[in-house]
């Protein structure tokens, strides 16, 4: 019978088919009657199957492959011009044709790699927003300072964030201002301006983020309906189970709304 310890150790060959049949037989034998161990290779898979879903393949960018042909075509030049010792010139070219082989390819690596850590931090962020706003549906988690009043809400907030988030009333829009809370968001502490809309809550979170100006955007995660941008350095996440188009409705009014009280 095969130990914890020794499943465990060949969890990564047995996902990628790489143990003899034997081995192989072993492990799944004992994933079939140990819990723990299963629990480890199935977060094993889902890590691998993520990974997988990242890895972007990117081309090299015009302008680096423009240069690269250019620097081939003036050795090519050069050789051809080259009559006293034309041995000498074949060696040059063969080093800058792997030059450029590796060039195309650090650059592509570079941005498969750069496409990766974004897509993984903006799913790291929506996925923190998210549980955030499932948790302040539990009871007595929805607001820290509970008010209708922004006069009330907003300075709540100084001294317990590093910016002072916008906190519009929109009551005659049909979007009650519940209060505020403090939330943390992708390793940081994070400003949650709370609204209601008939029984529907619709959180706003915000925090400082360097940055041009970014239009809103929606996706949808286990139900709820995410709207992101980023606006005057400050980036914004509004959740909420309302409909896509009461939600839009509610992000144009903050928007317009903080906008004029700048």
């Amino acid at each position: 019978m095969m130990r914890c310890a020794d499943c465990r150790e060949h969890l990564n060959a047995y996902l990628d088919n790489e143990l003899p049949s034997d081995v192989a037989s072993d492990v799944r034998d004992h994933l079939a009657t140990c819990l723990d161990c299963t629990r480890a290779y199935d977060e094993l898979a889902a890590a691998s199957v993520l990974l997988q879903e990242g890895l972007v393949r990117h081309t090299a960018p015009d302008v680096l492959k423009a240069r690269i042909r250019s620097a081939v075509a003036e050795a090519d030049t050069r050789a051809a011009s080259d009559t006293i010792e034309p041995r000498r010139a074949i060696v040059p070219r063969q080093w800058l044709g792997l030059v450029a082989a590796g060039l195309m390819i650090a650059a592509a690596s570079s941005l498969t790699t750069y496409g990766v850590v974004r897509r993984d931090a903006t799913r790291s962020v929506r996925d923190d927003i998210l549980a955030s706003h499932v948790r302040s549906l539990m009871p007595g988690h929805l607001t820290d300072v509970e008010s209708n009043n922004q006069h009330n809400v907003k300075p709540w907030f100084n001294g317990r964030v590093n910016l002072s988030p916008p906190v519009p009333g929109l009551d005659s829009a049909g979007f009650v201002l519940d209060g505020g809370r403090l939330d943390y968001v992708a390793g940081r502490t994070v400003a949650t301006v709370v609204y209601q809309r008939r029984q529907h809550v619709v959180n706003v979170f915000s925090w400082p983020e360097s940055g041009g100006d970014v239009e809103a955007s929606t996706v949808t995660a286990q139900g709820y309906h995410l709207v992101s941008w980023r606006s005057n350095g400050v980036a914004f996440w509004a959740a909420s189970d309302l409909n896509t188009a009461e939600l839009a409705q509610f992000v144009t009014l903050f928007q317009h709304a903080g906008a004029e009280r700048r």
